[in-house]
């Protein structure tokens, strides 16, 4: 199927009852459920249990609990440099680089509106006007939480309502606005670097979306919702867990202008680590 036709489906299919159904089917008990369907996902992506705190994939509760699996005490290192800015999850770059304009690139041909993926708020977005974009794509085998790329204190969240389009190279490139227009948890912190933003974006089958301090945020109603937080209300350390997807997608983490820069051997497709040096500080 070539990308174009693989795009054009998708807005024919029910995105959020066939993601609400796979929700339910991850999260059941039952083993006659679970336990194939398991063994087949480990089997089929190759996913390394080795470095999972528990390594049989069958002993845990759910689909779910298996997808969203703590890593052993050391199975990632969070680079120690005061400067350094940690890589938020495992997976792979999509894009990175400067926000021109207010826009954000997504690929050949394509970008999308800060103010849009930020939840439509203009205030919001120009503490990132001029800044530095990184998206990180979390394939299926990968570890599926979001870590946090600095030290800080969190501001603000924002659930975004939105499309469940899957999220990968083909619809990349074939849909426009790909990553403003799919639902999403926009969470907002104060950093030595001034404002960092880490969006956690859904996508087709994706369950939800969960964060440590508030759990399940995505799917709710269809309307935006804001939380806002006193300043040290809720204080995270570099490397520490934000949230995690059940069911994957892609983690994307903004700066302001002139306080950072990413690693000269990042580009699209790289390889990454959750906790590795992305970037550093100015």
């Amino acid at each position: 199927m070539n990308d174009k036709l693989f795009a054009a489906l998708q807005y024919a299919i029910p995105q959020h009852a066939l993601s609400r159904a796979a929700g339910w089917l991850a999260n059941t008990t039952i083993p006659w459920i679970k336990d194939p369907f398991t063994s087949w996902f480990v089997k089929r992506y190759d996913v390394n249990m080795s470095e999972a705190l528990e390594e049989n994939p069958l002993a845990y509760k759910s689909f779910n609990d298996f997808f969203t699996r703590a890593l052993k005490e050391g199975a990632r290192e969070i680079c120690p440099e005061p400067k350094a800015i940690a890589c938020p999850a495992d997976g792979a770059i999509s894009q990175l680089g400067d926000i021109e304009y207010g826009r954000i690139f997504q690929a050949k041909g394509q970008d999308y509106s800060l103010e849009e993926l930020l939840g439509g708020n203009s205030e919001r977005a120009h503490d990132f006007v001029g800044g530095k974009f990184a998206t990180v794509y979390l394939s299926p085998k990968d570890y599926h939480r979001v870590h946090m790329p600095l030290a800080g204190k969190l501001r603000s969240m924002i659930h975004v309502p939105g499309d469940l389009f899957s999220v990968n190279e083909a619809t990349a490139n074939e849909v426009p606005r790909l990553f403003s227009r799919n639902e999403r948890v926009v969470t907002i912190y104060d950093t030595d670097a001034g404002p960092m933003a880490v969006v956690l974006v859904g996508a087709m089958i994706v369950a939800s979306i969960e964060t440590v301090w508030a759990g399940q945020v995505a799917p709710v109603p269809r309307s935006i919702r804001e939380w806002h937080y006193p300043l040290d209300a809720i204080e995270l350390a570099k490397g520490d867990e934000i949230g995690r997807f059940k069911l994957g997608s892609t983690a994307i983490v903004l700066f302001g202008p002139d306080v950072m820069n990413w690693e000269d051997a990042l580009s699209a497709g790289s390889p990454t680590l959750m906790g590795e040096e992305m970037g550093s500080l100015v």
